[in-house]
């Protein structure tokens, strides 16, 4: 393996720092991209501030070192330095101390600034470690299948009045990759919904089917996209192996969140889709069971069946998932559940049902940190109070 220098190593840490990818940091800086990528994964995609980032003017920047090796290649003394500086003469001395070295004699200002900021960011203990209960909160709520960024928001919900009860995201994600600051067990990128060991992005897409007579999504009611108004769903298959035809159907609820897995044992012919969909959204308040939006898979041919059933069902656009952004995200968090490339039909409907439940149990930001099961139900109490009203009147 050949040996990068101290000074591109600390360019290259730096570029992955401010956001730049392993290529770009590899073109930029002459270090081979293999050896950008096992930086990239050693520390999961996890940096810390990049050595240029501003810091107290209480200490010496990058700018001010340099002029004290000039300075003091001028043979001017630490005094004489302090005050060309405007600095204290014990800040130049123990800075000359320091960082000059033993064999020339010379001051190195670059070395200076690498071993500076190693040392204001040495590992320090992080709020985990100080708060047990803290830490076997968020170690449950991973292996639940939270998110880092819900745990984060869902605490201050759970705990309303205990603020030794709070994390940032950010900080769980650290204590999970940064080794070895991490008090959560690296174990534990298991429980992420990914299962990534480096934190990156990801991107999905999609095969389009024909569909005789479809209504598009252009028609849909306004009302829809404001996720304002109770009862618009969105709807897809995740499929198992080809061998399998198997295949599971989610339907979401825009406003709540709130998901149905359809149950399809004898595969996802148009009619047994149909079916499913009808007896599950059927069996839902007429209110939140209005519409459904759809990609253009084959499985929908039979749509008209549906609409019958009191359920306008709408297309979306060919290639255009992010016009079914709910439902989109939901089938990312299922695969955790139900991996691609495997017999779907070994899923019981108790499996099913175990599955659903716990994305429904699960806090959103956009709710507030509540759960689709919670704003469902919500939203089931104020029709109950609506209907008891009217009754009265």
């Amino acid at each position: 393996m050949v040996r990068v220098d101290a000074e591109r190593a600390r360019a290259a840490w730096d570029g992955l720092s401010r956001g730049l990818g392993p290529m770009e940091v590899s073109r930029r800086t002459g270090v081979s991209k293999s050896q950008v990528y096992r930086w990239h994964h050693s520390v999961g995609g996890v940096y810390r501030p990049p050595a240029a980032a501003p810091c107290s003017t209480r200490f010496l920047d990058r700018e001010e070192r340099y002029e004290i090796a000039r300075l003091a290649g001028q043979d001017l003394g630490v005094r004489a330095i302090a005050r060309a500086m405007s600095r204290s003469p014990s800040t130049i001395s123990r800075e000359l101390g320091r960082n000059t070295d033993a064999r020339s004699g010379r001051y190195q200002p670059e070395r200076a600034c690498r071993l500076a900021w190693e040392r204001q960011r040495r590992p320090k203990p992080t709020k985990l470690a100080g708060s047990p209960a803290l830490r076997e909160v968020v170690q449950d709520w991973l292996k639940l299948g939270f998110s880092p960024e819900q745990i984060a928001g869902r605490l201050p919900v759970l705990y309303p009045d205990d603020e030794a009860m709070r994390i940032s995201h950010e900080t769980i994600y650290q204590a999970i990759y940064v080794h070895p600051r991490g008090e959560l067990k690296r174990e534990l990128t298991a429980d992420l919904r990914t299962r990534r060991s480096t934190r990156a992005r990801r991107g999905r897409t999609e095969r389009r089917g024909g569909i005789p007579d479809p209504v598009s999504i252009a028609d849909r009611p306004e009302e829809v996209e404001g996720r304002l108004v109770p009862g618009h769903h969105e709807g897809d298959l995740i499929k198992g192996t080809i061998a399998s035809n198997s295949a599971v159907g989610t339907l979401v609820e825009r406003t709540t969140g709130y998901l149905t897995l359809l149950y399809l044992p004898d595969g996802y012919q148009a009619a047994r889709v149909a079916a499913a969909v009808t007896e599950q959204l059927g069996a839902l308040p007429a209110w939140f069971a209005k519409t459904l939006t759809w990609d253009r898979g084959r499985e929908m041919t039979d749509h008209k069946t549906i609409t019958a059933a009191g359920i306008q069902v709408y297309f979306a656009d060919p290639y255009a998932p992010w016009q079914r952004g709910t439902n989109e995200n939901t089938n990312g968090l299922l695969r955790q559940y139900l991996p691609k490339g495997t017999n779907l039909h070994a899923r019981t409907a108790a499996d099913l049902q175990a599955i659903q439940d716990r994305l429904n149990d699960r806090p959103r930001r956009r709710l507030g940190f509540h759960t689709p099961r919670e704003a469902f139900a919500k939203l089931l109490a104020e029709d109950i109070e609506r209907v008891a009203t009217t009754t009265r009147i």
